[in-house]
């Protein structure tokens, strides 16, 4: 537990350093362009550096090699190297729009063959060294049923998928997707040590840590955004996580906001469609439609961080017949 902790400490303190000479190389290199369809007074943000989600990216990475000499399972490797792919896709997307100074990088269809290639790849993977099985947990009930590995892979990377393109969307606002996955990860890094898998514990861990410092720098005003280069790998270690640990339904709870982020867009289109050009939102996704209501940045971010910290506890108890 002490080495968890440590492994937190170590990953907000290097998540920090790293911002405070990142920052400046960024704000040469990458700046963001605003959407045209968002909000007006995000306009005021153009020009604000991108790609900051590099700094806790590289803090877990140092970290995990930092514990490699005392660790005898490896699946955080696993998880750890999905997310750097995920990532790595949203580096290419943020490298296009930076580079052609435009808002939109890779296609949609682009990003999602990327992203179902890496899926596919990295589960097949983790189910032939055995850091994942094909059983399906239900949290409350405490039971599971065995799925074909052909049912469960593409089971799996429906949901990884969905996972990564949610917490995506949640990167709107300032502060609010390093807000609401900070309990996420804090989640995680508790119930791996709930169950017994400590070094499993020790990715979320720095991520956790690595978050606390990045929104240091990403609290409204923000001074730097992550990027889809760093929502991508947030959301490939959320929804890794989850299989990793084997109770992927424990998402619908933990990534709540996500699903409400990615189900709020949803609906808007279809709406918008059926109704021939009526919104159900104001604006999506969600927390844009709070925006239009009047509410204040920080306030979204504070609201949106609460439910999610609520949704973990509530996650908690729903995993506790595993723990017995």
């Amino acid at each position: 537990m002490t080495r968890i902790i440590l492994t937190a400490l170590i990953g907000c303190a290097l998540s920090g350093i790293l911002g405070y000479f990142l920052i400046p190389l960024l704000r040469k290199l990458a700046r963001q362009s605003i959407r045209e369809i968002g909000p007006t007074w995000h306009n005021s943000k153009a020009g604000t550096p991108m790609m900051g989600g590099l700094m806790f990216i590289f803090a877990a990475v140092l970290c995990m090699l930092m514990n490699l000499p005392d660790m005898t399972d490896y699946t955080g490797f696993y998880v750890l190297i999905l997310a750097l792919c995920f990532g790595f896709i949203g580096f290419l997307d943020d490298f296009t729009k930076a580079r052609f100074h435009r808002n939109l990088g890779l296609t949609s269809l682009q990003k999602a063959m990327l992203q179902m290639a890496v899926s596919a790849l990295f589960l097949y993977a983790m189910y032939k060294n055995g850091s994942m099985n094909t059983h399906l947990y239900i949290p409350f009930w405490n039971i599971s049923f065995d799925l074909h590995p052909i049912v469960y892979i593409f089971f799996a990377m429906f949901v990884m998928v969905g996972c990564v393109n949610s917490v995506n969307l949640t990167d709107g606002v300032d502060g609010l997707c390093g807000s609401v996955t900070l309990p996420v990860m804090v989640f995680f890094a508790a119930a791996s040590v709930a169950l017994g898998k400590h070094d499993l514990a020790l990715l979320p861990a720095a991520l956790a840590g690595g978050l606390i410092a990045y929104l240091f720098y990403n609290w409204h005003p923000a001074k730097v955004f992550m990027g889809d280069t760093g929502s991508l790998f947030l959301g490939g270690v959320v929804s890794t996580m989850a299989f990793a640990l084997d109770m992927p339904l424990i998402l619908i709870l933990v990534g709540f906001v996500y699903v409400c982020e990615a189900m709020s867009d949803i609906l808007q289109v279809s709406y918008f469609k059926l109704t021939h050009g009526k919104r159900l939102f104001k604006m999506a996704p969600i927390h844009h439609h709070f925006e239009k209501c009047g509410w204040k940045e920080e306030k979204i971010v504070l609201t949106f961080a609460s439910v999610s910290a609520v949704m973990c506890a509530i996650a908690w108890f729903g995993i506790r017949g595993l723990m017995g």
